[in-house]
């Protein structure tokens, strides 16, 4: 399991990647490891793995793709995982419950927030979250009123506007730090979204901030 997941198949993350190991967990032990790797029911029962990148657990025969070794804590119970603030998996729904949808859609836009300036796509979220590209797209439109991929645009423009306000970096540095390293494309995009180039709402707005200075 990765990140993320809901209804038929997924859940979504928290990105709370605490370095203290939580009550009741424990490292992951090659056999342990090697059953989820393989997918392993026959070890159903026996233990559950979190995830703590995505705060989500689940079964050993979970068949999400595996995450990362380092990023694994092993419980016995489900009730652990879940006293430890771990969410249940929707595809192998290790507690036996359902994710709501609101729930999910919750932790997939936490995620984006903290990872908007990487290279997200609608595989990959659906991916981290266990589900589908149609069914994660449907959902989180129906609860945020945007795509996916909308809403990972506003927050990349959101932050290059602080940015162009508050520092002195240059447009291709900007727009690096909001993931779009085609400078070409950031400026068509901010544009698209703004109506002015990086450049130009960059010296409108400073302008306005001198102007209300200078009335004070």
């Amino acid at each position: 399991m990765t990140d993320l997941n809901h209804g038929n198949s997924e859940t979504v993350p928290h990105t709370s990647t605490s370095a203290a190991k939580p009550m009741h967990a424990k490292a992951v032990m090659e056999e342990q490891w090697r059953a989820i790797l393989n997918n392993d029911a026959a070890y159903d029962g026996q233990f559950f793995y979190a995830v703590k990148t995505t705060r989500i657990f689940c079964r050993p025969s979970c068949k999400s793709k595996p995450p990362k070794k380092e990023h694994v804590h092993i419980f016995h119970t489900a009730e652990q995982a879940l006293s430890a603030g771990f969410r249940t998996c929707k595809r192998c729904k290790p507690s036996g419950t359902r994710m709501p949808d609101e729930e999910w859609i919750q932790l997939i836009t936490q995620f984006i927030d903290n990872h908007y300036m990487e290279p997200l796509t609608l595989g990959k979220l659906a991916e981290i979250s266990h589900g589908s590209p149609y069914h994660l797209h449907r959902i989180f439109k129906r609860v945020q009123s945007v795509t996916p991929i909308e809403y990972i645009q506003q927050r990349r423009i959101e932050k290059a506007k602080e940015l162009l306000i508050q520092t002195d970096k240059f447009v291709t540095e900007v727009g690096q730090m909001i993931g779009l390293h085609n400078t070409p494309y950031f400026i068509t995009i901010f544009k698209k979204n703004t109506g002015h180039t990086p450049a130009e709402y960059r010296q409108r707005n400073r302008s306005n901030d001198e102007e209300a200075l200078s009335d004070e």
